[in-house]
């Protein structure tokens, strides 16, 4: 069977029925400017944020801290992760013509997931730092060592490496109706429809699963603890009242953003795995709501990129007067360490 319009992160199938094969799946006219300028808007954020992370990461004088070092890790994979929007809009813009040939059509895919993995990983390990770093402070001593940070580093991006490599395999360039899409095309691992689902939605649950749902989970928990041990912290001293919900608001900014770039991507993700499983049917109507929604989902999904480095990196007091100073928009002078040494931590 003949691939047809879909989304770019959909794939190639012989499980539709004739009357799906039958739906009309054009978009609105509007999506092909709309979301191209959306995805390029999201480029330049992130190219000027994760940007501005790396360059004061680089410029940093002495022995970085183990936070800046897992914030420089994060601009970067941030960075390679929207690297390839610009080729993204020229696809939409085209109404999912891929002229950028076969090779860029797999590296470019690899790349995104790798560093999408790599990006939550990364996020996932600074929470543990800081949950080691607040809520046990005396052991941190020895846990929070550079070969620590080191080793877990490189399980990050080498993990990240291994997981994204399906997406090297099974993506593929395809033409129909003078249209080049770039898309999976799980035929690849065989002619049986049952296996071909089988791939598609073990790909799909396990980037739910080890993408969003466990390191989700992590960070909830650790940054419960962290919050119970600062209001401890602060209701033992009985001040400061207004720096402990700065504090609390912090945290939960950093929850609500994840959760909202990446549940609406996800949830249609699985979607299509458990419609591939047969626990649904692939139905007409199912088909046009994927056509709407997806783009949506992968702008959410895309600008969370952009938003890191406000949220984990400009939060930071200490990184971000420092950041001011090379880019030459602030004096030189020393933040409070009192504050500082609390708000670093987070």
């Amino acid at each position: 069977m003949e691939p047809t319009e879909s989304p770019p992160d959909y794939y190639f199938s012989d499980k539709e029925t004739e009357d799906v094969r039958s739906c009309i799946r054009s978009e609105p006219a509007t999506y092909k400017t709309l979301f191209p300028v959306l995805y390029m808007l999201i480029f330049i954020l992130s190219l000027f944020g994760n940007g501005a992370v790396i360059f004061t990461v680089w410029r940093t004088q002495g022995k970085l801290r183990v936070a800046l070092v897992y914030i420089g890790n994060l601009a970067f994979a941030d960075l390679t992760f929207v690297s390839f929007l610009p080729l993204l809009a020229v696809y939409t813009s085209l109404g999912y013509h891929w002229p950028f040939g076969w090779f860029l059509c797999k590296i470019s895919s690899y790349v995104v997931v790798f560093n999408m993995y790599a990006s939550v990983f990364l996020l996932t390990s600074m929470t543990c730092d800081r949950y080691i770093a607040i809520v046990h402070p005396l052991s941190s001593l020895q846990v929070r060592t550079r070969n620590c940070m080191y080793a877990s580093l490189a399980a990050v991006w080498t993990l990240s490496g291994l997981l994204a490599l399906p997406l090297l395999v099974f993506q593929t360039t395809r033409h129909l109706n003078n249209r080049t899409m770039c898309a999976l095309d799980f035929r690849l691992a065989g002619s049986s429809e049952h296996l071909q689902g089988l791939w598609s939605a073990g790909i799909s649950l396990s980037l739910l699963v080890l993408s969003f749902l466990l390191p989700f989970l992590i960070m909830m928990v650790c940054y419960g603890l962290i919050v119970c041990t600062l209001f401890s912290h602060f209701n033992i001293r009985r001040k400061m009242h207004q720096r402990k919900r700065r504090l609390f608001k912090i945290i939960i900014s950093l929850v609500v953003v994840f959760a909202t770039c990446s549940i609406p991507i996800h949830t249609l993700r699985s979607a299509i795995a458990f419609s591939n499983l047969g626990l649904f049917p692939f139905t007409c109507a199912f088909q046009r709501f994927l056509m709407l929604a997806y783009p949506y989902a992968t702008c959410l999904a895309y600008a969370n990129s952009c938003l890191n480095p406000f949220l984990y990196a400009f939060l930071d007091l200490n990184f971000r007067s420092q950041c001011l100073r090379l880019l030459h928009l602030k004096k030189s002078r020393q933040i409070p360490t009192k504050v500082t040494r609390e708000l670093n931590q987070l």
